[in-house]
């Protein structure tokens, strides 16, 4: 399984209208901590809990069938001060659906998302998606600059972490993910990411 762990420069210069990253002012000390696929009846409480203790902000990419079928956690990522962005309906791979069927997925997600943010399935749209999600279905395509790997089955949670904590500075976006697969990793990583990045002073901020 090949994926980058820190997108690299080249990659984000293909899609320069994708937001990658934050630049940040100064000493500011931002990381924008984002979980994609949920919500998930076990992984969403446990995302939750874990960022409330450190009074953290996040941004969760829901698949649409999923905020159906967890309707409650949907709402209470929502009361609980996090944002949300659309991640279609079923989970498609843009790379392998054709345009129209794409575009119709997430527009039947929106139904059930409010959000103008959408992160594309495995990071793969076509510019033309890209294109027609930015300049007809307004939304900010977002990517990420860091990939825990929660989702690889060769990764344990110290691994995701140390993943997360070397590559990731003020500005990052980074992508975890509230879903069965990724559970039993992100129960190591996430509580030692959190305690790390607070114990150096940042804070935890939604992608605006």
């Amino acid at each position: 399984m090949f994926y980058f762990t820190k997108t690299p420069f080249w990659l984000k210069m293909l899609y320069p209208t994708c937001l990658w990253n934050y630049k940040t002012e100064g000493r500011q000390k931002k990381i924008f901590l984002s979980f994609d696929d949920g919500p998930h009846g076990a992984a969403t409480p446990f995302v939750l809990d874990e960022l409330k203790k450190c009074n953290a902000r996040a941004t969760f990419f829901c698949i649409g069938k999923n905020v159906q079928a967890e309707s409650s956690l949907y709402k209470r990522i929502l009361m609980e001060g996090h944002r949300v962005g659309n991640h279609t309906q079923n989970h498609l791979n843009g790379w392998k659906t054709d345009n129209k069927t794409y575009l119709e997925n997430i527009e039947k997600a929106r139904e059930l998302i409010d959000s103008n943010l959408f992160r594309p399935p495995y990071g793969r749209a076509t510019a033309f998606q890209i294109r027609n999600l930015i300049d007809k279905l307004h939304y900010k395509v977002v990517m990420w600059d860091i990939l825990a790997g929660d989702f690889d089955p060769k990764v344990n949670g110290m691994q995701a972490a140390k993943r997360v904590i070397q590559n990731s500075k003020s500005g990052s976006i980074v992508v975890f993910h509230d879903s069965a697969k990724a559970l039993q990793v992100l129960q190591v990583a996430l509580p030692i990411v959190l305690a790390y990045f607070s114990g150096e002073g940042f804070s935890f901020e939604t992608i605006k």
